[in-house]
C-alpha cells in the first residue's frame, strides 16, 4: 500500500491547494490559525498548518505510521528476515 501523499505539491498540474478548502481552521500542532503556504492533502482532503514546518512534521508522522504498519504487515505475513 502506498502511503497517502501529504506533500504540498499533491495537486493536479495548474491546481493549487486553497485555504478555503481546508477541513480545519487551526493548526493541529500549535493551535494557531492555518496559513495558505502550509497546506497539504491527506486522504483527499486539504489540511492546513500554521507554518511549513508543522506541515512537514505532519508528513513525517504520517510516513512513520505507514512504515510501522507496513513492518507489522510483513511480520504478520511471516516475511521478515
Amino acid at each position: 500500500m502506498t502511503p497517502p501523499d501529504t506533500s504540498a505539491d499533491a495537486t493536479t498540474p495548474g491546481q493549487a491547494l486553497r485555504i478555503e478548502d481546508a477541513v480545519n481552521d487551526v493548526c493541529p500542532w500549535s493551535g494557531k490559525p492555518i496559513s495558505a503556504d502550509s497546506l497539504t492533502l491527506y486522504s483527499g482532503a486539504v489540511v492546513g498548518f500554521c507554518k511549513p514546518e508543522c506541515r512537514d512534521k505532519f508528513a513525517r508522522a504520517v510516513q512513520a505510521f505507514e512504515d510501522a504498519l507496513q513492518a507489522r504487515r510483513v511480520e504478520k505475513a511471516g516475511l521478515h528476515q
